[in-house]
């Protein structure tokens, strides 16, 4: 419950936004009348789905914000070979922000193929796009609203604790 609290500190007020943990399928749902808020669920693995779903968030524009699920396309489970292609093609920017914001957190992170049926499914190219990208936001600034996530993901999580592992020194730079 913390993460949620922490976004919900962030944003709630601002973007009318609030992160809620334990749906049975992440979702986006966008507020559907004047004095409804717009609601980021969350998966049963609640923490790092949590982030992912987060990091699609601080993404998607002003105007995709206003959709469900961002009106993007989601291929269930047993894409074929083009379909993971283009999931890995659009997945490249959510999960450098998820990687930050489980540095941030001081949590582990682990690439997703999101394809339990792609049996011998090869993820080093797509591993390392997600590291580049990271490595050009830490470079070149991260989302806004990321960056303030990440700041408060670093306050919270990391109290001015030496990092767990080399990687989070990045998260050091930006608290």
């Amino acid at each position: 419950m913390d993460l949620a609290a922490i976004f919900d500190r962030e944003f709630a007020s601002e973007f009318n936004t609030l992160l809620i943990p334990g749906a049975q399928e992440p979702f986006y749902q966008c507020a559907k009348g004047q004095h409804d808020c717009h609601r980021i669920f969350s998966t049963r693995d609640y923490f790092a789905s949590a982030l992912h779903e987060v990091a699609h968030w601080c993404i998607a524009g002003p105007q995709r914000r206003l959709q469900d699920d961002y009106g993007y396309w989601y291929a269930p489970d047993g894409r074929d070979a083009d379909r993971q292609a283009e999931f890995f093609r659009v997945e490249v920017r959510p999960q450098a922000l998820e990687w930050a914001f489980s540095l941030a957190s001081n949590s582990l992170f682990r690439i997703s193929a999101d394809n339990l049926s792609g049996a011998g499914l090869d993820t080093t190219a797509f591993a390392q796009d997600v590291a580049r990208q990271l490595q050009e936001y830490a470079r070149q600034g991260f989302p806004p609203r990321a960056d303030r996530f990440i700041k408060a993901l670093c306050r919270y999580y990391r109290q001015g604790q030496a990092p767990a592992f080399p990687e989070a020194e990045l998260c050091l730079k930006l608290a």
